[in-house]
């Protein structure tokens, strides 16, 4: 089934350094791509095979239309992107050091243009009939996207499916108590919330997977996820828990697999697939993605991911 995807949050150019374990300040070269968590994971929902749209801000500079243009590529709808003229594309450098969770630097001053958005770039007609609405958790950290990002998952009160990923990077935010408090006021208008041990502990004061489970569904979540690494995840409603075990690969850069398993989640949804089903496909998109090096890039289509998935070599 084709559904309709709406993902809010940042953008950006991602410079990938290639060499494994080496620090910015030893020599590096660099592969460039697009980024940004809610970016990546509208990528990952148009290669499955959805209509996936983008609501965002870029600079009206030349790493501006690269973005555009590569996302047009993708089959993204960039029709919600806007153009903040006079300000710049933001840029992310990765390192490699550790690879499975690279070291990150941000220049995205003065404010970022996706730090811009207000409430009327997105209207009530796509808001309320898209089938999945994805929210990044650092759209609720500054600038009119906070607030009009509060004004949208309102709007949605609950309305199946409406995703929260805590997507916690801590330089967004003046404190852990600004990202916790925003956490706490979306949760309560969405029906799926994902993140991994660092995001709940932020959001929910506890980083134990099934003390954070507990608490979503308490709080009236249908599905909570929590993305435990190593351990595999940890899937919830009311009526079911599964834990999915993690895949057996060679890790490039661990980057984009939450983002990757987020496209794979929104697929999953829109489909009506049961629990267990849905942790397979996620975990598995994220696995593959973590076997390469850049995000948006590498996110597999269906056929890709399925080929995968029953690959002897990645069963433990």
């Amino acid at each position: 089934m084709r559904g309709s995807v709406v993902t809010v949050g940042r953008v950006s150019i991602d410079l990938y350094a290639r060499e494994a374990g080496a620090a910015f300040r030893d020599d590096q070269t660099f592969s460039k791509s697009v980024g940004g968590s809610p970016t990546n994971v509208a990528v990952a929902a148009a290669r499955l095979g959805h209509h996936a749209t983008l609501v965002t801000k870029v600079g009206g500079d030349e790493l501006g239309d690269y973005v555009v243009e590569r996302l047009r590529g993708w089959g993204v709808d960039t029709t919600h992107i806007g153009v903040a003229r006079g300000n710049l594309t933001p840029v992310v450098l990765a390192a490699l050091d550790p690879p499975e969770e690279p070291k990150l630097i941000f220049h995205r001053q003065p404010d970022a243009p996706d730090t811009t958005l207000v409430a009327t770039d997105l209207a009530d007609d796509l808001l309320l009939s898209c089938d999945v609405f994805w929210m990044s958790g650092c759209a609720l950290s500054r600038g009119s996207t906070a607030i009009a990002s509060m004004e949208w998952l309102r709007r949605r009160n609950r309305r199946q499916h409406t995703v929260l990923d805590l997507d916690y990077r801590p330089s967004f935010w003046g404190s852990v108590d600004d990202a916790h408090r925003a956490a706490q006021a979306a949760i309560d208008y969405c029906s799926v919330v994902v993140g991994n041990r660092t995001e709940c502990e932020m959001a929910l004061g506890t980083g134990e997977p099934q003390a954070a489970v507990d608490m979503l569904l308490e709080r009236g979540v249908t599905l909570a996820i929590v993305k435990m690494g190593a351990a595999g995840v940890l899937l919830a409603t009311v009526n079911e828990r599964v834990t999915v075990a993690p895949l057996r690969i060679t890790l490039v850069c661990g980057l984009g697999s939450g983002d990757a398993f987020g496209g794979a989640l929104i697929h999953g949804l829109v489909n009506g697939w049961n629990v267990r089903t849905i942790g397979e496909h996620a975990n598995a998109a994220g696995a593959y993605v973590a076997t390469q090096l850049t995000c948006a890039d590498a996110m597999p289509n269906i056929e890709q991911l399925t080929s995968f998935m029953n690959d002897p070599v990645h069963r433990s």
